[in-house]
C-alpha cells in the first residue's frame, strides 16, 4: 500500500468513529489500521490539509492522545474551541459525503 493510500485507510475509520460521536487515541487508530503509532501523524497532517483545503470540519481531530484527550499540534489549545471544533465533526456527515479517494492522496505528506 502506498503511503498516502494509508490516508484512505484512517479516513474511513475516522469517518465510521466520527458517526458514531467517538474520540479516538492514537493507540486504538494504529490497531485498527495497522500502523504504527508513531508513524499516523503525518498520515492525520494529510487528513487536516484535505479537510482544510474543501472547507470541511478537520475530521483528524478527533484522533486524541491517551495521556492529555486532546489532539496533536496544529488544533487550538483552548477547551472551548477544541470542543466547538470537535462537535462540527461529529455533526458532519462524512459517511454521506464519501471517501475522497483520489484527492486524498495526491495530498503530500509532511
Amino acid at each position: 500500500m502506498k503511503k498516502n493510500e494509508r490516508a484512505l485507510q484512517i479516513w474511513s475509520v475516522l469517518a465510521y468513529a466520527a458517526y458514531n460521536r467517538q474520540l479516538l487515541n492514537y493507540t486504538i487508530l494504529s490497531k485498527a489500521t495497522g500502523i504504527p503509532r508513531v508513524a499516523l501523524g503525518k498520515f492525520l497532517d494529510v487528513i487536516a490539509k484535505y479537510c482544510q483545503k474543501h472547507n470541511i470540519p478537520p475530521l483528524s481531530i478527533i484522533v486524541v492522545s491517551s495521556k492529555t484527550g486532546k489532539p496533536g499540534d496544529g488544533f487550538p489549545s483552548k477547551n472551548e474551541d477544541l470542543l466547538k471544533l470537535i462537535n462540527e465533526v461529529f455533526e458532519f456527515d462524512y459517511l454521506e459525503y464519501g471517501c475522497p479517494s483520489k484527492e486524498l492522496t495526491d495530498i503530500q505528506a509532511t
